[in-house]
């Protein structure tokens, strides 16, 4: 059984940081997904994917995973990007971006 170890990443609705410092494991799949042939339903027999454990850190996360015998792949975030901004470069002479409204 393998699991994938991660940190919540900012949802593409968000402006914020919320609840984005939870760490997640989810197992890997064991068995491929197949359609249903009377509703088109993707289902699969495998209900270790139903399941999601959330953690306050990545130790909680590693240690539970160490402690039930859980080979697992640590994937850290990649670091934030922040680009500080002033509202008077919109009017900067010698800007070399076009100005638009």
């Amino acid at each position: 059984m393998r699991a994938r170890i991660y940190q919540t990443p900012k949802n593409a609705m968000q402006s914020g940081a919320a609840r984005t410092a939870d760490w997640v494991l989810e197992y890997a799949p064991n068995a491929p997904q197949r359609a249903d042939r009377l509703m088109g339903w993707i289902g699969s027999t495998d209900t270790q994917r139903q399941v999601v454990l959330r953690f306050e850190s990545r130790e909680e996360a590693i240690g539970y995973a160490e402690r039930n015998g859980i080979d697992f792949d640590l994937e850290l975030p990649r670091p934030k990007k922040f680009r500080p901004k002033n509202y008077s470069d919109n009017f900067r002479f010698g800007r070399t971006e076009n100005w638009t409204h």
